[in-house]
C-alpha cells in the first residue's frame, strides 16, 4: 500500500513591524525575506520550504495586516493574505511586546479565529524578564496560551515551532492508491497551460489568455481520456520570487505549490522559443523535492520552423539544463495545433506507471548487492560504511530503505549512484526515488528511522 506525505502550510501573519520577516528568516537560515523598520515592507507572500527537526514544512510570510486608511494597496495585500491564511493548515499569529495590545492585534485576532484553524500565538522581542511580564497582557486576546521569543536573537523560536508543529498532520499515513491518475500542469506563466489543458480535452473548460497569469487558482477537472479517468489540475504560472510583479498573481503561488504536492504526475510546461529558462529550474526544483512524476513539455513547438529550431539541438540544450534530472522525459508538442497530445498523454501513462512500481525483494537485494561490490561505499579513517537490508517501502513515490552503520557518511554523490542503479535496473522513468537511510541496531532489530 502506497505512503503518502503530507506537508503542512504555516502562514506568519500579524500587523507590520511586529517581526514576521525576521522570523521566517530564522525558521528558513537565509535572508529571504527583506527586513526593515518601515512598516508594510513586506507586501509579498514569501514561500519557503523549513526543515524542522525530522519534519518538513512551507512556511508563508505575509504582508502587514493594517486599517485600510493607511495604505491604498490595502485591497490587494488583503486578498493576498486571504489566500495564504486559505491554504494555511496552522496560523501563526505574531504580536510585538514593546507595543503591548493595539486594536489592530484585536482586529487579527478576530480574523483568525473566524477562519476555525488551529492559531499559535507568538509575542516577539521578549528577551528580557521586564518584557516577559509585560508581555503577559497577550493573554487577553482569547486566542490561547502565548509564546514567548525573541527571533532576533533566536531565544523561543523552538518552543514556537513546538506549538506549532503539535497542529501538524502525521507524517506519513497509509492511503490507497487513487482511482484517477492526479496530473498537474505546472510551468512559468503565459506558457500555454490552459490552452494545453483544453486541447487535451477538447473543451474549454479552462479560461485561455495572453495575459500571464490569468489561472490563479488551481483548478480540477476530471475527465476520462482514451478510458482512464485522470483528474487534471490547472495552476497558475509559477516565477522565481524575484520576477513576480505586483497583484494577486504573485501570491497564487502557494497553490500551484499545494496542486504539485497532491499531483501524480506533472506537465513541466516549458516555451519553444525560450527553453529551460532560470525559473523552468525553479519549477522543477519544486517538483524533485516533491517527489512528483514529471514530463518535460516543449509547448508551442508551432513556432519552432519560424526560428529555426531543431528538436535535436533543443533536446540536447534541454538535457544540459536539466542534467540533474536526466530521467525526465521530454516531449514536444503545440497546444494551438493541437499536435503531440497522444504522445503527451502516453509519456504521462508511463511515468505514472513507473511511479507505482514495485520491485521483488530477491531482485532488489542482488542489484544493490552487485552496485555495492562495483563500487564501495566510500571510507573515513578507520570508519567503514556499510549498507546492508534494502527494501521497498511505498510507492508513489518509489520509497527505499537501506540499513546502515553510519548514516553521516552517506554522501549525495553516493545517494545519487544507488539511485541511478536502481533506475538503471528497473526503470522508474520520470519519477525521483526516495532513499532512506536507517541506523542499525546492534541487536539485528529493524533499524531506527534516520533520514
Amino acid at each position: 500500500m502506497p505512503q503518502s506525505s503530507r506537508i503542512p502550510i504555516v502562514a506568519i501573519v500579524g500587523r507590520p513591524n511586529v517581526g514576521k520577516s525576521t522570523l521566517f528568516n530564522r525558521l528558513v537560515g537565509a535572508r529571504q525575506a527583506i527586513v526593515s523598520d518601515e512598516p508594510g515592507t513586506t507586501r509579498d507572500r514569501i514561500i519557503a520550504r523549513v526543515d524542522w527537526g525530522d519534519r518538513v514544512f512551507t512556511i508563508v510570510d505575509t504582508g502587514g495586516l493594517f486599517p485600510e486608511k493607511e495604505t491604498g494597496l490595502w485591497p490587494d495585500m488583503r486578498a493576498q493574505i486571504d489566500v495564504a491564511l486559505d491554504e494555511a493548515d496552522v496560523i501563526v499569529f505574531l504580536t510585538d511586546a514593546l507595543d503591548g495590545i493595539t486594536s489592530t492585534d484585536m482586529d487579527v485576532a478576530s480574523l483568525v479565529r473566524r477562519r476555525g484553524k488551529p492559531v499559535v500565538l507568538g509575542v516577539n522581542k521578549v528577551d528580557n524578564q521586564k518584557r516577559e511580564l509585560l508581555a503577559m497582557e497577550f493573554y487577553e486576546l482569547g486566542i490561547g496560551e502565548p509564546v514567548f521569543l525573541s527571533a532576533y536573537h533566536n531565544s523561543g523560536v523552538d518552543d514556537l515551532m513546538i506549538a506549532t508543529a503539535e497542529h501538524f498532520p502525521p507524517p506519513f499515513s497509509e492511503i490507497e492508491a487513487p482511482e484517477a491518475m492526479q496530473l498537474a500542469i505546472v510551468g512559468r506563466p503565459n506558457v500555454g497551460k490552459s490552452m494545453l489543458l483544453n486541447t487535451i480535452l477538447g473543451d474549454k473548460r479552462a479560461v485561455v489568455s495572453d495575459i500571464p497569469g490569468t489561472t490563479r487558482d488551481a483548478t480540477d477537472t476530471l475527465a476520462d481520456y482514451q478510458g482512464d479517468p485522470v483528474l487534471f489540475i490547472d495552476t497558475a504560472g509559477i516565477r522565481r520570487r524575484g520576477k513576480v510583479e505586483g497583484g494577486i498573481e504573485k501570491y497564487s503561488v502557494i497553490r500551484s505549490v499545494r496542486a504539485i504536492e497532491r499531483a501524480d504526475v506533472a506537465f513541466l510546461v516549458v516555451e519553444a522559443l525560450e527553453p529551460g529558462a532560470a525559473q523552468d529550474q525553479h519549477v522543477s526544483g519544486l517538483l524533485l523535492d516533491n517527489y512528483t512524476g514529471v514530463v518535460l513539455v516543449v509547448n508551442k513547438w508551432d513556432l519552432a520552423a519560424e526560428a529555426n529550431l531543431d528538436q535535436a539541438v533543443v533536446l540536447e540544450h534541454l538535457r544540459e539544463r536539466f542534467k540533474f534530472a536526466s530521467h525526465i522525459p521530454v516531449r514536444f508538442t503545440s497546444a494551438l495545433e493541437g499536435s503531440g497530445i497522444e504522445d503527451l498523454m502516453a509519456a504521462a501513462k508511463e511515468v505514472y506507471t513507473e511511479r507505482n512500481r514495485w520491485v521483488e525483494q530477491q531482485d532488489l537485494s542482488r542489484v544493490i548487492r552487485d552496485a555495492l561490490m562495483a563500487h564501495p561505499p566510500p571510507t573515513v579513517g578507520k570508519r567503514y560504511l556499510r549498507i546492508s537490508q534494502p527494501r521497498q517501502e511505498g510507492v508513489a513515490p518509489p520509497m527505499f530503505t537501506f540499513a546502515v552503520n553510519y548514516p553521516e557518511m552517506i554522501h549525495f554523490s553516493y545517494r545519487r549512484y544507488l539511485e541511478n542503479e536502481l533506475r538503471a535496473a528497473f526503470g522508474f522513468r520520470g519519477n525521483r526515488l526516495k532513499l532512506i537511510f536507517r541506523v542499525r541496531d546492534e541487536d539485528g532489530r529493524r533499524p531506527t528511522p534516520r533520514v
